[in-house]
């Protein structure tokens, strides 16, 4: 992940809307911008600065409230706002609606990939059992056609695309039994894992068949660009996985090291799912570094707001037990930002919240501090990056729906 360091410029109400309000389609808030704004002021004078990480981008300074910058190219498509000329009719285009069609059967393709015999053929089916939304292939696939629209294709799906949409979901499920795994989770998505079924010795053995199928299905599409590209995301992967096993002594590497990780661990998949599709059907770079860019925002911002359904949702909501973070011993954005309030978690931070009451303590530094409302923030940032990219692209229904989609990732409750 490389970056420069750079300061946050100020956001005003008129980047955003004619009249000087925020307009809600967004998601975006007019108490959060203004919560974050005044935080600055308070610790700017008594705390160090967070610090916020961009791939391929600078560092920003997290203490006051950004802008949005007018990109424009003449070979791309431009408007003179990035959000409020196309909220209203985003708005009726909805995502998973749109993209059902394309993503009827998906898992029982997926499930044709996974042919061997019987007993690992039940684990691997086990996820893959349709009840899921599909979140990953139904960006992938809207991406796709809203760059074949963009490339003058009509929008027709390529089955090279539709592959793609299915090895992102395989790559996400091979990484969700094997993070079971190293965690010692009991319960994912509402019912028990793998390893709390089968064994720990199986569930590896599952994860590592499914990525093998996963590998010669991109291995059959027969492009070294996009076989490259997704190689990327198992590297990530694995890379993420083991950042999230450290911790850092000084605060703003702290943020930053997160960041990545999040980006690695979550967001890269998703970047690189978008990136390999708009590979297939155009040779512009710069639409590539679109999709690209619009997935890796959209990624962050979906992690950054499960990291705050960790302290908002109930179990149920989330499938997961609440608080189950701070539980593995990870100290995720909320706690972060709370941290710049209550000292006091530095030490329990660094300590993994092993000792006994840690976990209750930090979890009650949360709930007083402004961490939530500061990481709701920081996740409204990023999808609005993601639709600063991706209105540069031909208008489509299927780009409406994509802005639309930053909306669902900020107000999504499980």
């Amino acid at each position: 992940m490389d970056g420069g360091f750079l300061e946050y410029p100020a956001l005003s109400a008129s980047s955003c809307s004619t009249n000087g309000s925020f307009p809600s389609c967004c998601g975006f808030s007019r108490r959060a911008f203004t919560h974050a704004a005044s935080a600055g002021r308070r610790t700017e004078s008594s705390t160090s600065t967070t610090q916020v990480l961009f791939r391929q981008g600078p560092v920003y300074n997290f203490n006051r409230p950004m802008t949005i910058a007018r990109h424009r190219n003449r070979c791309l498509y431009t408007t003179p706002r990035v959000c409020c000329s196309i909220c209203s009719d985003a708005k009726l285009k909805d995502p998973f609606s749109l993209a059902q069609k394309d993503l009827q059967n998906v898992y029982e393709d997926i499930k044709k990939l996974l042919v061997s015999k019987a007993e690992l053929k039940a684990l691997c089916d086990y996820y893959f059992d349709g009840k899921g939304k599909a979140f990953r292939p139904m960006i992938v696939i809207l991406m796709a056609r809203a760059c074949n629209v963009h490339s003058n294709k009509e929008g027709v799906l390529l089955p090279a695309q539709r592959s793609i949409a299915m090895i992102s979901e395989m790559i996400h499920t091979a990484s969700l039994v094997h993070d079971d795994v190293i965690d010692d989770s009991d319960t994912r998505r509402g019912k028990n894992t793998i390893n709390k079924i089968w064994g720990e010795r199986k569930a590896i053995l599952a994860g590592d068949f499914i990525l093998s199928a996963a590998s010669m299905a991109l291995a059959r599409i027969g492009n070294n660009t996009v076989v490259s590209v997704l190689s990327q995301v198992i590297e990530d992967l694995v890379r993420g996985e083991f950042m999230q096993l450290g911790s850092k002594e000084n605060e703003n590497e702290r943020f930053k090291h997160y960041l990545e990780k999040t980006f690695k661990k979550t967001a890269s998949l998703i970047a690189n799912s978008c990136k390999a599709v708009s590979i297939l059907v155009n040779s512009d770079p710069e639409v590539h570094e679109i999709a690209y860019q619009y997935g890796r925002n959209v990624g962050i911002a979906f992690q950054l707001v499960d990291d705050i359904l960790d302290f908002t949702s109930s179990a149920n909501l989330l499938g997961k037990p609440s608080a189950a973070d701070l539980k593995l011993g990870l100290a995720t954005g909320p706690v972060l930002f709370a941290c710049q309030q209550f000292p006091e978690l530095h030490a329990m931070i660094m300590r993994r919240f092993s000792s006994d009451g840690d976990v209750d303590r930090a979890w009650q530094y949360v709930l007083k501090s402004d961490g939530v409302e500061q990481t709701n923030y920081l996740a409204q940032h990023y999808c609005q990056e993601a639709i600063r990219q991706i209105i540069r692209l031909q208008p489509s229904t299927e780009r409406d729906a994509l802005i639309h989609l930053t909306e669902l990732v900020l107000h999504r409750d499980k």
